[in-house]
């Protein structure tokens, strides 16, 4: 089962009860969602969503991953798949993929997004994509032990636990939202 566009639609929601002071910079995705169709198809343009996971190790660390493609410092993340069943899924999967950790030893934060950011992505003819939008899905999980594994160097050029002040000044004010989530581990 794929994840629709009322699924996205639902997760938008839901964050805007919980942070309704945002509607204003998500009001042209809100708009595209009525519209459009197939949002979780990465070849849906001008706009398909994309997740992010924001992993907290034992209240103190992130782990954030270096994005080859756009060569910055981010959290793990990317796009939905065909097979992903819930965009919390999605994020675990990508979290687990490109960082090589254990995704049994990860616990949601949350089952209702920490952030939404709606940004522009440069066209990249070798991937045939014009320049389009991502509206990216972000959910916090809590770990007291998963360790980096073989990371995907297809996308990432590294993963590492960051201090989470450091994390902070590197990716901005969501990290501060994933550690203020409050924590489910069992």
């Amino acid at each position: 089962m794929s994840i629709s566009d009322s699924d996205i639609s639902g997760a938008l929601s839901a964050y805007l009860e919980r942070y309704p002071d945002e509607a204003a910079q998500l009001s042209q995705p809100m708009q595209l969602l009525r519209t459009g169709d197939n949002f979780a198809s990465r070849r849906t343009f001008p706009m398909h969503v994309t997740v992010g996971a924001l992993l907290v190790r034992n209240d103190a660390e992130i782990l954030l991953v270096e994005h080859r493609a756009y060569g910055i410092t981010l959290q793990p993340g990317g796009h939905l798949e065909p097979t992903d069943a819930t965009l919390i899924d999605a994020a675990v999967r990508e979290l687990a993929e490109e960082t090589g950790l254990d995704p049994g030893k990860v616990v949601p934060a949350s089952q209702t997004p920490i952030y939404i950011e709606y940004g522009k992505v440069p066209a990249r003819p070798v991937k045939d994509e014009p320049a389009h939008y991502h509206l990216d899905i972000g959910y916090s999980f809590t770990t007291a032990q998963a360790d980096i594994g073989d990371i995907q160097e297809s996308e990432v050029t590294g993963a590492a636990w960051y201090p989470l002040a450091v994390a902070e000044r590197l990716v901005g004010p969501r990290i501060a939202r994933a550690i203020s989530t409050p924590a489910q581990i069992g």
